[in-house]
């Protein structure tokens, strides 16, 4: 079999693939023929060596599969070979709150999925809807389990309410999805005019674009009447901004951030705001699953911007780096 390997700050050009034995499970173990794999913001701060989890040297990247049982280890049931699955970031977090115990992360300081076969615990994987492809189901376990986080958690979302969700990577437009089969209203940013028109196709209500309209939060507070919007989904570490455009007492996820340092927040505009910010790391295993309950109930379909096959693995690390992909950047194993 071959697996692509990295060292964390070798950047793209330092992917390389080498052939390995078949692996082997051990007890509570399965081995998974990964049949698509996919691409998220957190690969490319691997390549970067700016990752704010430590990488062990020589990872198999990627968090993100799926594929197929094709044998287990001792005390798994072997009917279970054939299942269609896909493993979660973090293995050991079954449910409830993050903790430090379960900072092993899978493509990090565990090898990942850009693989023939992967060695998973059984417990660490979850069940494929059974309408999605392989490379629909592999875009799932970060990305989309991230926005099934930050638009539910906390007391989730209730019919009616605004979201703010920004651009078109893979946690925004997973969040446009849920919100609106959760029934609120969104609102989405981009800072291209041509993939306004795809928003909008998407579902979203609105579509702002923060290059022409720089105070896209004055905007929000216009389309809401003056309110502001009940939860803003933060993918670039901009929460001045987010609370600006946030209802008072509402709700900021904070997912992430796209530049080196992210800018300082003035805490006179958080307790104006009156809201509250909320980290969020992916999810369980448990919210994982209602997601997939979610996605299958109401037949939703991740949006796929180009799948690569494998021997072109680092085409599609440009792809993505190069921001111009709309949805999730996917190689087919």
């Amino acid at each position: 079999m071959r697996s692509y390997h990295l060292d964390s700050g070798a950047g793209i050009a330092g992917l390389t693939i080498r052939d390995h034995p078949d692996p082997v499970p051990g007890p509570g173990q399965v081995v998974v023929a990964v049949r698509a794999a996919s691409l998220s913001f957190r690969e490319l701060m691997i390549a970067r060596g700016d990752y704010v989890l430590p990488v062990k040297p020589d990872v198999v990247p990627l968090s993100d599969g799926a594929g197929d049982i094709v044998s287990v280890g001792p005390g798994v049931d072997p009917r279970r070979i054939g299942e269609r699955v896909a493993a979660t970031l973090f293995p050991s977090w079954q449910d409830g709150p993050f903790g430090i115990e379960h900072l092993p992360q899978r493509g990090g300081s565990l090898d990942g999925m850009l693989t023939e076969r992967a060695v998973v615990a059984e417990d660490a994987l979850v069940p494929v809807p059974g309408h999605l492809s392989y490379e629909e189901a592999a875009t799932l376990p970060c990305a989309a389990v991230t926005a099934w986080n930050a638009v539910t958690g906390a007391d989730g979302l209730r019919p009616g309410q605004t979201v703010v969700t920004q651009g078109s990577g893979g946690v925004s437009l997973f969040a446009l999805q849920f919100a609106k089969t959760l029934g609120a209203r969104v609102i989405a940013t981009t800072s291209a005019p041509g993939k306004a028109a795809r928003l909008l196709d998407l579902g979203a209500d609105d579509v702002i674009d923060y290059r022409a309209v720089p105070d896209w939060p004055a905007r929000v507070r216009e389309l809401t009447g003056g309110r502001g919007a009940d939860r803003v989904i933060d993918v670039a570490g901009l929460l001045e901004q987010s609370l600006k455009a946030v209802a008072m007492a509402g709700h900021v996820a904070c997912v992430g951030f796209v530049s080196d340092t992210a800018p300082p927040v003035d805490t006179r505009t958080l307790f104006a705001s009156g809201a509250t910010v909320r980290a969020v790391a992916v999810g369980s295993r448990a919210q994982f699953l209602a997601m997939n309950r979610a996605i299958e109930v109401n037949g939703l379909r991740p949006v796929i911007d180009r799948a690569f096959p494998f021997d072109q693995a680092r085409d599609a690390y440009d792809r993505y780096a190069s921001g111009k992909a709309f949805g999730k950047v996917v190689i087919t194993i």
